[in-house]
């Protein structure tokens, strides 16, 4: 008993003197730890704030605000300055590849230009961007806009966090415009279908109108097979006030034979036709809704695959209006 004893104050000793060790060959170089000491807006750590709006007769708002970082807590007030920084749209579109624009004069308003981080605080108050969306001095419709919020002080500023990108997009509330029925439309045209290689229930035009996600229409790949361009042309049976279209792709997995780009053109008469967008889907298998950049009166429609996600075939389970 009294030799295990002994051994564990030996080993007790010897971590002792190890650790003291260590301690006496520790020797940090001396540093200004104030340097850490900088504002900076909490809202641009993430990156570019994206928020697509709903159109709304009342004003919205997004936050916005300074904090400090650093050691401790400030011993003095910060008096912090807010700004939309238009200098900063060239190098965020040229950086980005985007041709974004700030929005309309009055439409995006700064609740205050000017706030405090008051003494033992870490953060302003949080501060309101107000939007219109609706009205005079509103946001456009379907227009994407870039609002970059700079921050200036006395004191030390973290440059890389002191502009907030607010990227900025009004719809329409998409629940009030309900899918037309297409129980009375009626497939006009096409580029090609699958007769055949696809079974008596699917690979033809009007399987992509017929409410039934598991069936879908295929362009021709017997025989020599068709090549993009694909499209289809549909008579609604009157006239419409079209706002957008939906798609759902084919529920298989993967992208081939999915669409990515495409085109939707709009007639009256089926004689004198105009595009009404370009448009990108992705490679999912849900519900896809697109709004036009306008809305448009049609009696005909025609939807055009220019590109897929994959492969030289198309094919479209469901394709619809609202």
């Amino acid at each position: 008993m009294k030799s295990s004893t002994y051994k564990k104050l030996l080993l007790l000793a010897g971590m002792c003197y190890f650790l003291q060790g260590c301690k006496d060959e520790i020797n940090l170089p001396s540093q200004d730890e104030s340097i850490y000491d900088q504002i900076y807006m909490p809202q641009a750590v993430n990156g570019p704030v994206s928020k697509t709006l709903v159109m709304k007769e009342e004003e919205q708002s997004l936050i916005y605000g300074a904090n400090v970082g650093g050691r401790g807590y400030p011993k003095s007030d910060i008096k912090v300055s807010f700004y939309l920084d238009a200098d900063k749209l060239a190098a965020y579109n040229t950086a980005n590849q985007t041709t974004l624009e700030l929005p309309p004069a009055g439409s995006v308003v700064l609740s205050a230009n000017d706030a405090t981080i008051r003494k033992g605080a870490l953060a302003t108050e949080p501060l309101k961007l107000r939007i219109k969306t609706n009205g005079n001095n509103a946001l456009k419709l379907f227009k994407n806009y870039l609002v970059p919020i700079s921050i200036s002080s006395d004191y030390k500023i973290n440059a890389n966090l002191q502009t907030t990108y607010y990227l900025l997009r009004s719809e329409p509330d998409i629940s009030q415009y309900p899918d037309y029925d297409r129980s009375g439309w009626t497939v006009i045209g096409f580029s090609s279908q699958e007769s055949s290689g696809e079974g008596p229930n699917n690979g033809r035009a009007i399987f992509a109108f017929d409410n039934n996600v598991n069936t879908f229409w295929h362009s021709q790949w017997t025989g020599n097979g068709a090549v993009l361009p694909h499209y289809i042309t549909v008579d609604m049976g009157s006239v419409k006030m079209v706002h957008g279209c939906n798609f759902i792709q084919r529920q298989a997995s993967g992208a081939d034979g999915k669409a990515n780009l495409m085109e939707i053109h709009y007639s009256k008469d089926n004689i004198t036709w105009q595009k009404a967008a370009d448009i990108q889907l992705q490679a999912l298998q849900s519900l896809q809704k697109i709004w036009l950049p306008e809305f448009v009166e049609a009696r005909y429609l025609k939807f055009v695959i220019v590109t897929n996600h994959s492969k030289e075939f198309s094919n479209m389970a469901e394709i619809g209006a609202f």
